[in-house]
Order: structure tokens, then C-alpha cells, then sequence
């Protein structure tokens, strides 16, 4: 049996994924309410969680897109039970799910310094903005909702804005049950394309990816008619001012901030058009 400062670690059911982000529900990172089943398509043998006398204690996400590239998140101890050691205890067969891949996390600033010590690097920041939108509704011919038939593109599209291939997360994640998504098309040829789910508080969008900034604002304004009044959150990665002043030139205020760290060599991504991140949890 194991002692009381070793819990027993095990891969998470779709069921336990549920508990993970109830926890960063209250950790107030505002999922969305429909995330669990694309995180957990994504990689399903990437939900660790541990169990201290058949209580959850801790998780951890590990999901591995590829051999080359991994993100960690959800690296969560339930609070009553913090400083006893167990997020260490998940955090070293996580790490090791990950073994020769860089790894990316989007980690709140104040663990910056202990991620550093894990032997993580920062890339940059990035900044959760929120409220109502104060804009217009964007009307272009070359705004299309995001249907089945366009999926393969617009996973080749994000192909470019991602570290690895991430189409089965794509294919859940741009299913019109549970989310709206937007890609402009010109010429045959798709220049950006943005989502927008709901979440416990308001809605977020994300991704929003785009070739210029007026692709970004048409998007950003056609996903926006969707919150019906209702707060809208967007992450911007910081080196792209254009993205701030989109979400400022609408009336959002910064609420929250992450720093995007990377163990191993790091990613060029195309973030001067990377106007919202993902996910926090996924990247």
C-alpha cells in the first residue's frame, strides 16, 4: 500500500479530464464548457492524474502531438493538500511521458521561476483581455463558417501557427456543436480563421489567426455578434502589438497573464499573426 505522501499515479479517464477542469475552473482560468472532449481527443494517454485513499490530489496534462513536440498544463494540486509534495510527484512521470520532445506551457508569471529551475525558458507573455466588445458587426462575402468540408484547410492553414500537426484536436475543436468558427477565404485560398466557445464567465476566441490586421478585425468583429452581450475573452501573445490594439481598440481590459515558456529548443511561430492563442491549457 502506499504511504500517505505517495499517491498512486494513473492515466486519466475521459470522465477524470472532467475533474481537471472543474479544478482550473476554480483556479479561475474560465474553460470553456465544451473543452474537455477536444483536449482529451487530442492525446488521450496525456491526462495524468494521482490519487491519495481514492481522493484526486493532482493532475497533470502531457499530451504529446507529435515525437518532436509536447505541452504540458492542467498542473494542478487540489489546495488542501499543497505543499506535501505531490505536484512534484506528477510532475516527474509527466516529464518523462514528454522525454525528447521540446515542451511548451503556458504557466501563470508567479511560477515562472520555478519552471525555470525545470529547465524552461521564456518566450514571451501573453495577455488574457476581457469585456463586452464595443464594435460593429464586420459584413464581407469572404467571411465562411467553418463546415465539415472545410476542416482538412484549415488544418493545413494552422499548420503554419502550431509547433506540430494538431488535427485531431482540430477536427473536434471546429465541430459547430459546441463552438462557432469563421475562416476568410480569398481567391480559393484561406487567409485567417478564428473560433469562439463558450465559457463558465462570457466566451473566448480562440484561435485568431490571421494574414493581415484587417483579416484579424473582420474576424475578431465576425466572431464577437456571437457573444450576444455577453463578456468576450481574447490571449494575445504580447509581441504582437497589433493584437493588443485590436483588443483594446474594442473596449477589452487585460485581466490575466501567462508566460509561454519552452523546454528545448523553441518554436518559430508566426506570431505577428497570431492575434488569440488557442488554449492555455494546449497552447
Amino acid at each position: 500500500m502506499p504511504s500517505r505522501s505517495s499517491p498512486v499515479i494513473r492515466t486519466m479517464t475521459r470522465h477524470e479530464v472532467d475533474v481537471a477542469v472543474d479544478w482550473a475552473a476554480r483556479e479561475g482560468w474560465n474553460p470553456g464548457l465544451a473543452d474537455a472532449d477536444c483536449f482529451y481527443a487530442a492525446d488521450p494517454d496525456g491526462f495524468l492524474i494521482a490519487y491519495l485513499d481514492h481522493e484526486p490530489v493532482a493532475c497533470i496534462s502531457v499530451v504529446r502531438y507529435d515525437s518532436s513536440f509536447g505541452f504540458l498544463g492542467f498542473y494542478l494540486v487540489k489546495p488542501e493538500v499543497r505543499g506535501r509534495g505531490y505536484g512534484y510527484q506528477i510532475w516527474q512521470p509527466g516529464m518523462e511521458r514528454l522525454e525528447g520532445c521540446t515542451v511548451g506551457l503556458d504557466g501563470v508569471v508567479a511560477q515562472q521561476e520555478n519552471y525555470r529551475r525545470s529547465g524552461f525558458v521564456l518566450a514571451h507573455r501573453n495577455t488574457r483581455f476581457g469585456g463586452v466588445p464595443q464594435c460593429l458587426e464586420s459584413s464581407d462575402p469572404r467571411l465562411k463558417p467553418i463546415r465539415s468540408e472545410m476542416v482538412g484547410a484549415v488544418a493545413a492553414y494552422d499548420r503554419s501557427f502550431f509547433p506540430a500537426s494538431r488535427e485531431r484536436f482540430l477536427h473536434c475543436w471546429l465541430r459547430p456543436e459546441h463552438r462557432a468558427g469563421v475562416a476568410f477565404v480569398e481567391n480559393e485560398q484561406i487567409q485567417g480563421y478564428g473560433v469562439i466557445r463558450a465559457c463558465r464567465a462570457g466566451v473566448k476566441i480562440g484561435p485568431l489567426f490571421a494574414e493581415t490586421h484587417e483579416v484579424a478585425d473582420l474576424l475578431f468583429r465576425d466572431l464577437a455578434r456571437e457573444a450576444t452581450g455577453q463578456p468576450v475573452f481574447l490571449d494575445c501573445p504580447e509581441p504582437n502589438r497589433a493584437a493588443i490594439d485590436l483588443a483594446t481598440r474594442y473596449g477589452l481590459l487585460p485581466v490575466f497573464q501567462t508566460a509561454r515558456m519552452y523546454r528545448g529548443p523553441a518554436p518559430d511561430l508566426l506570431l505577428s499573426r497570431t492575434y488569440g492563442i488557442t488554449t492555455f491549457e494546449l497552447g
